[in-house]
């Protein structure tokens, strides 16, 4: 029986439930402390509910709720303005998550945070690595940036929308490959995480660039260019150079643990090693 591994971006989850749980008690945007408990004890619950839901719509026989660390992640060392702007999460939120972690415990589901990569390259790299074994992965998520990662063995599912992001998705709203995703906001910028683009080329062009020439490599090799937008990327090579890092996904992070170790319970599966290191250099929360 082939393994099917369910992927929570849990921060993306517990913050969209905690924002609609939150909503309908903000008085001048604060909550008084007996609200906060309240507005948590809901979150909570409907946190687990949710993942009840997914664990019956999905059928899994692994799955792993996988968490953001503590301290800023390496793209912030690279480029001091990433997501700058961007609302913190609430110290009591925070203070919540243990407690979140713990009752996910109960339906079998273990929690995976690193010391300093993000959810989203310790996500990519279990699921480029469980795929290449010939085993399924479903990534829970409403990041886009794990459209670049979709696959005959990956899928991504939007749990508030209940739909697939499939490639027909992604050619439909970006006009691009799922593979081709990086190239095109290398060029655009990302807005919601502040990566910053080349100037004046917008989505339109991005893409119909990238759809001329097939790849990023391909336009700045290109001899046929529109004098200006050939000006534009020569100007903004390190830009470029320094969007693309942050924009791609890690997908070799050590882990040091087994499919194995995430099976839920009553499941039979095919194991298969994640990782050949021995040492657990990402540990799984008990």
């Amino acid at each position: 029986m082939a393994a099917h591994l369910v992927l929570i971006d849990a921060m993306n989850l517990i913050r969209r439930i905690y924002a609609v749980q939150e909503r309908p008690f903000l008085f001048n945007n604060t909550l008084s402390d007996n609200t906060k408990q309240q507005v948590l004890f809901n979150t909570q619950k409907a946190c687990i509910a949710a993942v009840n839901k997914i664990l019956l719509q999905q059928s899994p026989t692994h799955a792993l709720a996988v968490f953001d660390p503590e301290q800023p992640c390496w793209r912030y060392k690279l480029y001091p303005d990433y997501k700058k702007g961007r609302k913190k999460m609430p110290e009591h939120l925070a203070q919540q998550l243990i407690a979140i972690q713990d009752e996910l415990l109960t339906l079998g589901i273990d929690s995976l945070v690193s010391e300093q990569d993000e959810a989203d390259d310790l996500i990519a790299t279990l699921a480029v690595k469980v795929a290449l074994r010939g085993q399924f992965v479903t990534i829970v998520s409403t990041d886009k940036i794990f459209l670049t990662l979709l696959g005959a063995n990956i899928r991504v599912y939007d749990y508030f929308n209940r739909r697939y992001l499939d490639e027909n998705y992604v050619t439909d709203k970006f006009r691009v490959k799922p593979s081709q995703l990086i190239d095109l906001w290398t060029l655009t910028g990302d807005s919601t995480n502040k990566i910053p683009g080349v100037p004046s080329i917008g989505p339109i062009t991005a893409a119909e660039l990238i759809n001329q020439y097939n790849s990023l490599m391909g336009i700045l090799k290109a001899e046929t260019l529109k004098p200006k937008i050939k000006q534009k990327l020569s100007q903004n090579q390190e830009q470029i150079e320094l969007s693309r890092q942050l924009l791609t996904l890690k997908q070799g992070i050590p882990l040091g643990f087994n499919l194995k170790d995430i099976r839920l319970p009553n499941q039979q599966a095919v194991e298969t090693n994640l990782d050949s290191d021995e040492n657990i250099v990402v540990p799984l929360k008990n």
